[in-house]
């Protein structure tokens, strides 16, 4: 079994021309690479790729005084290269390096090899996710998978990156990678390719021990960390800018289909009812054809199991707030996984993480944990009727999936008559339906609970009138801040609004994506735990509340909310001048706060509105956008992934004005019309 390294380079390069054979102590930095590239453990040859172009015969002239093999191939489509060289040299397993990271670590680039092979993978890489330094680039696949990528890639992209078709299809591929061991890496850069990097790696290479061998990354870091000004001679430089810059300009990307969704269906159906865990997540929710299970997500982004990428503005139903493979939260999880899950007796991690939340949440005075929305909701209202003697409850959203909640929704099937009978909907923004209610009902009710905001904006005095109505009956005001919590304000809704609730419950953002949620509120209610059995083995679960400690102390240390906030308002005003310009500013829109926009779409004369937005989800989701009823962004978005959305609204738009013009829309559709799990906002 023959292993090599192929090292593509070029000398066409546009930020920094003729980059590799740039003098880098006594030798050009393409030697550096191959010098380490020769030492990496299990590699049997080293070779070089470039381009069939005039420009680089200097660079394959250059290998050839130097006894490197070089192959040649076209400029932009660098799989084609790596496609001839790996079938010129008869390898079976090939690894990928650049001639522009002349630090590389010979040990690193081992251990990916040694992963794929023990692991018997198909790509093995320490790229995803981006945990080591930039400039430790390495990933290693086999010549099946190199075969099936020259033969199937079909984006600019995939061709001039390589690797994207392999590491996009997880369904498809094994696929495998090395973290770094040592936390906050991944922000170092150790990369030529500005003159500004050429300063920065002269300086270290002038000081690194053995400047003959090959460096470890230990090696330079000690360098770093002896001589810490040396990493500003290249700050502010993008990582894989590059990469970057051909994704965005490449067409959008074909849709792939969903047969391996389809697959995935008929297999899941046969095990579980409506193949998901979730209602909002299943089949039911989506127009035919659209994908319906992912293999993973990075930053604001997913891909489902044929290998299509969409910019996800679902984000897990909201709970993916920084963003998916955030290096902070995943460090400390993984730091946790070291120490263990589930303990007999409460870890320090729980006391840590109430500190946070009583510090930040004005209501929140003591605290107790749960695993979902549900389980904080629920814990409320027991407290509510403990604390007060008092068994109504009125509610105004979405509170879970409880009997005591559900049963007032048209999902009420399996709801006792007497559990239903106790709990009462109100209007928002309707202080005299709710004192109508406690009136009709004088000293029964215990408390009621409420999304503080959701699609539109409490009216001026409505959040404080509630509150002393509520009072004057004898009646708790709970704050579901399930989805505000850590969105609207760190300190959610009642922050930003300026009213504290006596109780509110907290989740999904708190734990980036791991189950967590909390039950905070005044300590003489909140006392009630002391005798109200609310409890589970899970409540102290550490890896999440590792993860919501680390997602709140980010949320601190960095500009998330003012990200999400300056995000969804880009999205909003885009969206607000597209349905402007098709004619459809009355029939379609986005509702609500900036950091989660609802989105809104009214009957039209000739089409009910179920029929208009299952057309423009099929369209967004062909065109590359994930979308369910609002659009949840996440810090991790940019604006690369907000100009994919809007493109993918000023087309949806176009389609849906067209097909409205017939006057037939809904007679038109080639698929059934989705209708909603039912109605609360």
């Amino acid at each position: 079994m023959t292993t090599i390294a192929i090292i593509q380079a070029r000398l066409s390069s546009t930020r920094l021309p003729g980059k590799v054979l740039l003098p880098l102590g006594d030798r050009p930095a393409l030697a550096w690479v191959i010098h380490a590239a020769q030492a990496i453990p299990g590699i049997d040859k080293v070779v070089l790729a470039t381009s069939d172009q005039a420009d680089d015969d200097r660079l394959a002239a250059w290998a050839a005084d130097h006894g490197v093999t070089c192959h040649r191939g076209p400029l932009d489509d660098v799989l084609a290269r790596f496609a001839l060289a790996a079938k010129a040299e008869n390898a079976d397993i090939i690894m990928r390096l650049t001639g522009d990271c002349p630090f590389l670590d010979p040990q690193v680039c081992g251990q990916v090899l040694a992963l794929l092979k023990r692991q018997k993978l198909d790509y093995a890489s320490n790229v995803t996710p981006q945990t080591w330094p930039d400039g430790l680039d390495c990933e290693v696949f086999t010549r099946p998978a190199l075969d099936a990528a020259m033969a199937e890639a079909s984006t600019g992209p995939e061709r001039e990156h390589v690797t994207p078709f392999l590491r996009e299809r997880r369904d498809r591929f094994r696929i495998g990678g090395i973290p770094c061991p040592l936390p906050g890496l991944e922000s170092e850069r150790w990369t030529l390719d500005e003159a500004r990097d050429l300063d920065f790696l002269q300086a270290v290479a002038a000081q690194l021990p053995a400047p003959g061998r090959a460096p470890s990354y230990l090696e330079v870091l000690a360098v770093l960390d002896a001589d810490p000004a040396l990493r500003r001679l290249n700050t502010g430089i993008i990582r894989n800018a590059g990469g970057a810059k051909s994704w965005r300009e490449a067409p959008s990307p074909p849709f792939f289909g969903t047969e391996r969704s389809q697959y995935w269906l008929e297999r899941a159906e046969k095990v579980i009812p409506l193949a998901s865990q979730t209602f909002s997540k299943s089949r039911i929710q989506y127009p035919e054809g659209a994908p319906l299970f992912v293999t993973h997500g990075q930053g604001g982004r997913v891909w489902d199991v044929d290998g299509n990428r969409y910019v996800d503005m679902v984000c897990g139903l909201l709970p993916v707030v920084l963003g998916y493979q955030d290096a902070d939260v995943d460090q400390a999880i993984r730091d946790q996984l070291g120490r263990g899950i589930s303990f007999s007796l409460p870890t320090t991690l729980e006391t840590e993480l109430a500190e946070r939340l009583t510090r930040l949440i004005p209501c929140a005075e003591k605290v107790r944990y749960g695993k979902n929305g549900t389980d904080a909701t629920s814990a409320a209202i027991r407290l509510a009727r403990a604390f007060t003697g008092r068994d109504r409850i009125a509610v105004c959203g979405y509170h879970g999936w409880q009997d005591w909640y559900i049963g007032a929704t048209s999902r009420h099937k399996g709801i006792p008559e007497a559990v239903r009978a106790l709990t009462h909907t109100v209007p928002y923004n309707d202080l005299d339906a709710v004192d109508r209610l406690l009136s009709e009902h004088k000293g029964q009710f215990a408390a009621l609970i409420m999304e503080p905001m959701n699609a539109v904006d409490p009216a001026p005095g409505y959040l404080q009138g509630l509150k002393d109505l509520l009072h004057a009956h004898g009646a708790l005001l709970v704050f579901d801040e399930v989805i505000t919590g850590f969105r609207y304000a760190l300190g959610g809704a009642q922050s930003l609004f300026g009213i504290t609730p006596d109780l509110a419950s907290f989740g999904k953002a708190m734990g980036n994506g791991m189950p967590i949620s909390a039950i905070t509120g005044r300590a003489d209610v909140m006392r009630e735990m002391e005798d109200v059995f609310i409890s589970g083995t899970f409540g102290g679960e550490a890896l999440s509340l590792a993860a919501a400690i680390a997602t709140i102390d980010k949320m601190e240390r960095e500009p998330v909310i003012e990200k999400l906030w300056s995000l969804g308002t880009t999205l909003a005003d885009g969206v607000a001048e597209l349905t402007m310009r098709h004619g459809l500013s009355d029939i379609i829109g986005l509702v609500g706060r900036a950091p989660w926009k609802i989105i809104s779409v009214k009957d039209h004369p000739t089409a009910r509105k179920e029929a208009i937005k299952t057309l423009f989800a099929h369209e967004m989701l062909h065109d590359g956008v994930l979308f369910l009823a609002s659009h949840n962004v996440c810090y991790a978005h940019d604006d690369d992934d907000v100009n994919i959305v809007l493109s993918a609204w000023d087309r949806a738009l176009a389609k849906v004005a067209a097909e409205l013009a017939t006057g037939q829309l809904e007679a038109r559709l080639p698929y059934p019309v989705v209708m909603p799990v039912f109605q609360v906002r």
